[in-house]
């Protein structure tokens, strides 16, 4: 699949260099450009003197890559600041549907992503691609996941190679942006091909992500497109293969099951909601998967 991808990118790269024809309407491919150095090595004081004197900012490179993209990939704040006063196109596309916005959340470049964002580029793109989220996820950059879900971003939007953001955390090892997703209230129990995030836990051997999708309601007996539930990725008697029996064999306690069942009828506005209920404190922090209030001893 992967080598069927590369060709097909390699079949469009000839026709488009052969046609002339432009790139998601930027303007012709051409070799990189100063602006495009400038702005990716963070040479902030030679790109402004290449926009004071004319220097266009929209040209695309090879693969239609802006300058804004490349101020991003770097975490280049200040050049990212400079090319979007001088008209950079915010939502630009590169030849794989990235935007800066991507580029910036795959980077980690939290001020980039807060720059991005107030220039109101989109946190949702239309085509069926890594959204920005996606991104965060595969980064690993759990700051920005908490920005793009801040801003909207769709926890359950799927890519056409992982699934979810979720799925894309748990199969890159993620745990800190597979925590911030399900704290939002991303559908723990989310399906490509019938594979769940636990799934993609058990493949990559990872305890701790297994154990933080049970808590948050992850179905053990859940079974994918070859039939196969979370343990089979397992090697019997692992690490991994005994956490998934235990959790196979052990019934979940009411007071799990009770807090699993708020987060799955109320969703993202689970913690909201209850934060406003008529209960103690102590059990409003457990439905909210928060930990619980310090105990004061005197």
């Amino acid at each position: 699949m992967l080598m069927n991808s590369m060709w097909a990118r390699c079949q469009m790269l000839s026709y488009l260099r052969g046609t002339g024809q432009k790139a998601h309407g930027l303007g012709f491919w051409t070799d990189r450009s100063a602006v495009h150095e400038a702005a990716a090595q963070g040479r902030a004081l030679q790109l402004q003197q290449l926009i004071e004197g004319g220097a266009a900012v929209n040209h695309v490179a090879i693969d239609s890559i802006t300058p804004l993209h490349e101020a991003c990939i770097q975490g280049q704040t200040q050049c990212v600041r400079l090319l979007l006063e001088a008209g950079a196109q915010v939502d630009a596309r590169n030849i794989d549907g990235s935007t800066p916005l991507c580029d910036a959340c795959a980077a980690g470049s939290v001020e980039c992503v807060k720059l991005l964002l107030e220039y109101r580029a989109t946190v949702n793109p239309p085509l069926f691609t890594f959204s920005p989220l996606h991104e965060a996820c595969m980064g690993g950059n759990s700051d920005c996941v908490q920005l793009m879900i801040d801003h909207g971003a769709f926890m359950e939007a799927h890519d056409c190679h992982y699934g979810t953001p979720l799925h894309v955390s748990c199969a890159m090892q993620h745990y800190d942006c597979a925590k911030v997703l399900l704290k939002a209230g991303a559908n723990v129990n989310a399906a490509k091909l019938h594979e769940t995030a636990l799934h993609h836990a058990a493949k990559t051997k990872s305890v701790g992500l297994i154990d933080l999708l049970v808590e948050f309601g992850g179905n053990v007996y859940a079974r994918d497109n070859m039939n196969k539930k979370a343990i089979q990725y397992t090697s019997v008697g692992s690490t991994t293969y005994l956490c998934l029996e235990f959790y196979e064999s052990t019934p979940l306690s009411l007071q799990q099951i009770s807090r699993v069942a708020v987060r799955g009828s109320l969703g993202r506005r689970a913690r909201e909601v209850v934060s406003k209920l008529n209960l103690p404190n102590r059990i409003i922090r457990f439905l909210s998967y928060m930990p619980p209030p310090d105990i004061e001893i005197e």
